[in-house]
């Protein structure tokens, strides 16, 4: 347990027998102005490193220290219990973010950004303070800010985690995290659902546009359904051309589970066409680097091909929905409804998540069906002038 002086240039903590600090502030005559700043710092009974502020007085921070020595000898709880007290929703946005299970997520930066927001406004605020109205009132900032509802709660789901987690981990106490549990959500369920799906001659449109590097990208989730972060994200070893079978693992999906996805004849083509690189495994590239991102450039090919882009413009389109038109296309095409889950990667509901186990070869077969149907689609409207006709 020991007092350290804090410069008021540098803001560094240091010996309180330091007389100049390392930046060539003369401590001893900030002191007599009493510009320092005395913190104690102590270790919990844990072994955990705590540092508390006094204030500028010597005999204050004596006093402190005397007083945290005494209770670590006699109540060492009671420490604990002020750590809890007095820790702050950026310190534990600090401690949550560096949990191994946090940083290993597909999502972290996502969490981290979220997290980020809610410290600009509640970082320097201690955990056990906060109330359910400083939530709401957050909440209605970001809508002021122009933030969807979607996303507020996105970032609400995640502030919850970590303070649950948190809790869990006997960091916090029970209040702390009772208005994280109060607090409502923005959006109603269902309300911010999208009815959009892409036509055939508008993919037709697409694909004649875009740009060599999106053009496998776009045929890749008009024939899967995979998200995109699927898409962006998969790898040679995935492609099992032996089977046939696109192979993802629980954490490369969405859902948390595993999912094959048959490869069928125009999705075949295209991983015939792509060039393997020798730096690094994925598929899809740009300049030979990995691709991360496409919306600029489905934006560009959108407004070529004349196609409304973005999920604020009247019947516009964004890439996700195209996931929506494969599983509605799977349906126009008589493909049963056990195989279009298990081929999009949504859960069997009911007793078929026990009793329903669909083959590889039944999902082929399955696959096979949709990819026939849709190309007499498109076999119907290819010789039509796309961009005039159409309009």
């Amino acid at each position: 347990m020991s007092i350290l002086c804090e410069c008021p240039i540098c803001r560094n903590r240091q010996k309180v027998s330091n007389k100049i600090c390392k930046c060539g502030e003369n401590l001893d005559r900030a002191k007599r102005s009493t510009r320092v700043k005395y913190w104690i710092s102590y270790r919990l009974p844990n072994r955990k490193q705590r540092r508390e502020v006094v204030g500028y007085r010597i005999d204050d921070a004596r006093a402190a220290e005397g007083k945290r020595r005494a209770q670590k000898k006699e109540q060492p709880r009671v420490l604990e219990l002020l750590a809890i007290e007095k820790i702050t929703f950026q310190e534990l946005t600090d401690w949550y973010l560096g949990l191994s299970s946090v940083k290993k997520l597909a999502s972290y930066q996502r969490i981290k950004d979220a997290l980020q927001n809610y410290n600009k406004a509640l970082g320097q605020t201690r955990i056990n303070d906060l109330t359910l109205n400083d939530l709401e009132e957050y909440q209605l900032k970001r809508e002021e800010q122009g933030k969807a509802p979607a996303t507020i709660d996105m970032e609400l789901t995640i502030a919850k985690t970590m303070v649950t987690k948190a809790f869990d981990n006997d960091k916090i106490g029970g209040d702390a995290l009772r208005p994280f549990r109060r607090v409502r959500r923005r959006l109603k369920k269902g309300s911010n659902a999208r009815q959009r799906t892409l036509k055939f001659d508008e993919y037709l449109r697409l694909v004649l546009v875009s740009p060599e590097h999106l053009r496998p990208i776009i045929i890749l989730g008009f024939y899967t359904g995979m998200r995109i972060g699927e898409i962006l994200n998969l790898k040679r070893a995935q492609v099992d051309r032996k089977s046939g079978f696109i192979r993802l693992g629980d954490q490369d999906t969405k859902e948390g589970r595993k999912k094959s996805i048959p490869i069928n004849r125009h999705v075949e083509e295209v991983l015939d066409q792509i060039i393997s690189h020798v730096n690094h495994d994925y598929i899809f590239t740009y300049r030979h680097k990995p691709v991360t991102k496409i919306r600029k450039a489905f934006r560009i090919a959108c407004v070529t091909a004349d196609i409304p882009y973005g999920s604020k413009v009247q019947n516009g389109i964004i890439f996700h929905d195209i996931r929506r038109t494969v599983k509605t296309n799977m349906l126009n095409s008589g493909v049963d409804k056990i195989y279009r889950d298990c081929i999009l990667g949504h859960s069997l509901q009911g007793m078929d998540a026990y009793y329903m186990a669909p083959s590889e070869e039944d999902l082929r077969k399955a696959m096979r069906k949709y990819t026939n149907w849709v190309d007499e689609q498109l076999t119907k409207i290819e010789n039509v002038d796309l961009f005039v006709d159409q309009r």
